[in-house]
Formats: C-alpha cells, structure tokens, sequence
C-alpha cells in the first residue's frame, strides 16, 4: 500500500495517525513519498503542514520569502546568535550581515580553501591506513571542516570535542529539535554562552595582535585585495577569517559590533559541520553503490579533472541530499501555482515543506531523473537551497565537498564493508557511523 493510500485510509478526525504516515515517508523513504506526491498531489495539505514537490512550485515557494518567511528558525536561533540573517527576512540583517561576511569570504580563497581540505583529509587518512579501515562520519567528514573551522574561519575552539559538542547541541536543537523538546533547547543555549565566552577573549587576543588596522571598512577592503594581488602566486590571504573581522573599524553608520562578529564566528560553526558530513558520508555511500559510476569518478580524480570529479560528487548528493525539504512560514494567505490546474490556496500560519529533493527528480524539469547523469545544468540543483536564503557558505562547501570525497576515493581498493558493517548508521536521519575498507 503506497503512502497516500495508507493516508486515506485513516478517518480524517484521526490527525495524529495520519500526520504520522507522512512523516515517517518525509524522513525515511523521502524518494518514494515525494515520487507518490508528484504525481497525484504535488501540492498535499495535511492537517498539520504542506508538502510542496514540484520543482517551479518549490522555487516559488524559496522566492516569495515575504509570504513564505523562516520566522519558525528565530525562537531556536536568537539565544545563540542574536537577530540574525538566518531568521530574518527582508531585514537589514540580510542586506547588511550577508553583504559584510561575502566581502571577507572572497572567491578568490577557493583554490586555497580546497588544498587546505585536501591536506587535512589525507592526513586523517595517513593515520588509519594501517587498519585498512576509515570510520568516514567522525574522523574524516568532521574533521576536516572542524580543522578548517580553525585554520581558515580562525575559530580553533578548545579541543576537537568541545567543537564537535557545540556543532551537535546547535544544529540538534536549530535544525532537527521538531518536538521543540526543552532539554535540547537548553543543550544548545548552553553551548552558545561557552562558544561565546571563548571567542570574547578569542577576540581581544587577534586584536591585540594588530599592529597595523584599517581606519574603516573600505580601507580595510582595499588593504585586503592589495595583500591578495601580492600573495597571488601563494593564495595566501591575509589573515584567517577572524582576524579580518577583528582587524576591521567598521564606521559608525554601518553597526557591526563585536557582538556580530562574535555571532558570525558561531554561525560558521554550526553551519559547516554537521551538514558537510553528512553530505561528504552520503556522496561517498552513493558511489560506492555504483560501480561503474565509482570508477569514472576515480578516473577523474586521477586525472586530478577536478572540474569533471565535482560533477560526479554533486550528481552523487541529489540521490540523498542533505535534506529533502525546507521548512518556511506561510505569513499571509496565498495562491500557489496560480493559473495552473494544480493552483491551491496556502493559509496564513501554515508550515509549508518545500521540496527540494522531491524538485530535483521532477521529469518537467529535470531529464530522466533516475538516471546518475553528471551534465546537467546547476540550476538542476538545490543543494544549498533557492532564493534570498541560498546558504552563504556555498562556494566553500562546494570545494571541500568534493575535495575530501576525491582523497577517500583515491585510497586504493576503497570498498563497502561485507554485510551490516559497511552500512551507514543513522541517528535519526543524520549519519553518526560509516567505516569502509581500503588497500594498506
């Protein structure tokens, strides 16, 4: 029985059970749900939210961000980080935040940023080589943004598992905390105070240590790109991504206090492990499953073809992305696909799930869905989501992605464990464990 016909069984006064089947099918059989939901109610209203799986229909529900807000985030977000970008929309928090953080996350550190990645996954992989065995999600697909969190963002933290600890708490209670279970609330607020603790004196520090700082904003851009010019044949930025906060005098009618360098400083954090791992663990689970896939995409990685290599590893994640849905919130009545025969009304206050995965496999849009292709246009893609909320660090998880994907794949011989121990285990819908084997 598919999972609409298991909802339409149920009595419609009975909410709980039938809220209950399509949950389970949104976080663990997400393709055949979202596959029923296109092609018999690609706008579904449930008791509870709204399911949207139609790829234009999802990109009109990620552009209207005046009608469908991510106000449900702020309540999770503001104790950590203040008002910020990433519960806010049409603020100054987006013009300004997000304009300040792309300036000193420049395109230019990429080729950088991606042999940094690079170094420390081969080094995470030197160190198990003599076991012939890597457990993928905690020492490799963490590790390496937790190092990068310190050695690009300039955020080291403590120790490696105090950093893990404030990546989990953060994004448990941000991102996956549905129930809105008070304990994994107060988990995450607690971690939010030590982070911002360490990094007030993180702070002082990397400004004690300039000598030479910029009188205001637009010199420091100026100084920046001047050292950039200078380094070029090095890709040596100068300074991490802290220190050119910290080195900055803002002028007094662009207010970016330390308190906001602070608050993005954790927002890197929480933004880039979590996440990258899982993506990292599922991009290499999905090759693996296809062998002669794996085996052009080795060939590219031998060929150092990275351009050719990363379209294997972005193919590879839209068959298990990060998630399968965005949650936003329907803040006046709305009309969606108007005009077409699916149109429907949306309420004000309902929770509306835009599918992106579900829009990723739509046939209108996307050709031959099912089949791995690696030629297909980006805008195929959502991995980092669609409109004014497409994640800022984009560019960044674009080059380490692959990257760490392409230095597990080199390792020769690298296989699936025989059995239930060459699975990935779940905690939920996140990857916690995944150990393959490998050549000595």
């Amino acid at each position: 029985m598919s999972y609409l016909e298991r909802y339409d069984s149920i009595p419609a006064e009975n909410v709980s059970d039938r809220v209950n089947v399509i949950n389970q099918g949104a976080f663990t059989d997400w393709t055949q749900l979202f596959k029923e939901l296109r092609e018999s109610r690609p706008i579904f209203i449930t008791p509870k939210f709204v399911l949207v799986s139609l790829f234009p229909d999802v990109q009109e529900v990620l552009s209207r961000s005046e009608y469908f807000s991510v106000r449900t985030f702020a309540s999770k977000m503001d104790p950590v980080f203040g008002p910020c970008m990433l519960a806010r929309d049409n603020s100054e928090h987006n013009w300004r935040e997000k304009s300040i953080m792309r300036a000193v996350l420049p395109l230019e550190d990429l080729p950088m940023v991606r042999k940094m990645a690079g170094e420390i996954a081969k080094s995470s992989l030197d160190k198990s080589a003599a076991t012939g065995k890597m457990e993928v999600v905690h020492d490799l697909a963490k590790f390496v943004p937790i190092r990068l969190c310190g050695d690009y963002f300039g955020f080291p933290g403590p120790d490696l598992e105090t950093m893990y600890r404030w990546a989990k708490t953060t994004q448990d209670d941000m991102f996956r905390n549905l129930s809105n279970d008070p304990k994994v609330h107060e988990a995450s607020v607690e971690s939010s105070n030590e982070m911002r603790a360490y990094l007030t004196e993180l702070l002082k520090e990397k400004r004690a240590k300039e000598t030479q700082r910029p009188t205001n904003f637009f010199s420091y851009l100026a100084q920046f790109f001047q050292a950039k010019t200078a380094n070029n044949d090095q890709n040596i930025p100068p300074g991490d991504i802290f220190t050119r906060l910290a080195s900055t005098k803002f002028p007094g009618d662009i207010p970016f206090s330390e308190d906001r360098i602070i608050a993005h400083m954790m927002i890197f954090l929480v933004g880039s492990i979590e996440g990258t791992a899982q993506v990292i663990t599922q991009a290499i689970e999905q090759l693996l499953k296809r062998p002669e896939i794996f085996q052009k995409a080795l060939a590219a990685a031998k060929n150092n073809d990275d351009e050719t290599f990363d379209k294997y590893v972005r193919e590879a994640i839209r068959f298990n992305p990060f998630s399968p849905f965005l949650v936003r919130f329907c803040e006046a009545d709305y009309t969606l696909a108007a005009g077409t025969p699916r149109e429907t009304p949306i309420s004000a206050q309902s929770i509306v799930l835009a599918g992106v995965g579900s829009a990723m496999f739509d046939p209108a849009v996307v050709t031959n869905p099912d089949e791995f292709l690696i030629d297909r246009p980006n805008y195929n893609y959502m991995h980092f989501g669609y409109g004014s909320h497409t994640c800022l660090g984009e560019h960044i998880a674009g080059v380490v992605v692959p990257e760490v994907v392409k230095q597990i794949l080199l390792r020769p011989g690298l296989r699936f464990l025989p059995g239930d121990e060459g699975k990935v285990e779940y905690q939920g819908y996140i990857p916690s464990r995944f150990v393959v084997a490998y050549d000595e």
